[in-house]
């Protein structure tokens, strides 16, 4: 596996610990700070900044975490092309699971999510 591959499975890691956790710090160390967090809810379209993300996944209180739910993520695909790079990740939260295109970028040596697309597989 590439060094990138490894970084962004790490990003990923960071990405699942904001909602697994409940910890807005850690949504701001996942994503690019203009980064869009896009998708289907139950109840509608959803279209949040990661400010906005950050506050979401902060305010579930207790987080899935410490209430002792089983953390569930799985990458199903990870494509770099040169400093881009694009993953497919399936992950359990609130309830319901996720099928997530998530977009990375690498700036200065660093990657970072830049968008998040969600779809409600259940």
């Amino acid at each position: 596996m590439s060094t990138d591959h490894q970084k962004i499975e790490n990003v990923i890691q960071v990405y699942f610990a904001c909602m697994y956790e409940s910890s807005s710090d850690k949504a701001h160390a996942a994503f690019h700070p203009d980064a869009w967090i896009s998708g289907y809810l139950p109840n509608g379209y959803q279209h949040m900044t990661v400010s906005e993300f950050g506050d979401f996944v902060a305010a579930q209180q207790p987080s899935p975490k410490s209430k002792g739910e089983p953390a569930r993520l799985e990458v199903i695909s990870l494509e770099v092309a040169g400093q881009t790079a694009v993953a497919r990740v399936r992950d359990g939260y609130l309830g319901l699971v996720f099928l997530d295109t998530l977009s990375f970028i690498k700036l200065e040596g660093q990657w970072l999510i830049l968008n998040k697309l969600f779809h409600v597989e259940t």
